[in-house]
């Protein structure tokens, strides 16, 4: 897996900038749900459990886009049990806003690799292609596309949303590269660029 290693921060502070982070925003406000955590370790391979890198990621994406001129909502913020009811609910409670949640993958079949996004509405699918084009476009990960699902959080949560599976933890090579600071921003980072996008093609 090549990560292009120009420094996607800066070019995401460009953007911002040339954008206009004091304008109008087509939302104000960035609803991050960092998956699992708690007692629900999600996937886990080798010691590494999704929900710690869930939240890193989280963490890296809410600073991304607050220096874009974001409200940031995270729902959680340590590593806490949060039902999906409860992840949903919170977020309904911001209006003009939209919601992500960041995930990581995992297979039996541990040769399985690659990212991708999924979503529920017409508005999500606009967003996750956004998104998706920019996580495959920085970290040159295997494109596995965008879906449609029916996943709770994307059921009951009224905004756009989508939500992102950055890799398998069960691939050795994907598994290996989640543990690199680099890589969990460049994903924090790619998310926020393609939100930046969304933000500008809704306004």
């Amino acid at each position: 897996m090549q990560l292009n290693r120009s420094s996607l921060f800066y070019a995401l502070l460009f953007a911002a900038s040339f954008f206009g982070v004091n304008s109008a925003h087509a939302f104000k406000t960035v609803i991050i749900d960092p998956g699992h955590g708690g007692r629900d370790l999600g996937a886990s391979d080798s010691y590494v459990y999704e929900k710690h890198i869930n939240l890193d990621v989280s963490r890296r994406l809410e600073r991304a886009l607050q220096e874009a001129g974001f409200k940031t909502v995270m729902t959680r913020t340590r590593d806490e049990f949060l039902a999906l009811s409860e992840r949903s609910s919170k977020a309904n409670r911001y209006r003009n806003a939209v919601f992500v949640s960041v995930h990581f993958n995992s297979a039996y079949r541990t040769a399985a690799l690659g990212i991708e996004t999924f979503y529920r509405t017409s508005d999500g699918e606009k967003f996750a292609r956004l998104v998706q084009n920019e996580l495959i476009k920085n970290i040159g990960a295997t494109d596995r596309g965008i879906k449609t699902a029916n996943f709770s959080v994307l059921r009951h949560t009224k905004h756009p949303s989508i939500l992102v599976e950055g890799g398998f933890i069960s691939n050795k090579g994907e598994r290996s590269a989640m543990l690199d600071p680099q890589y969990r921003q460049v994903v924090a980072d790619s998310i926020a660029r393609g939100i930046l996008q969304y933000n500008r093609k809704t306004f």
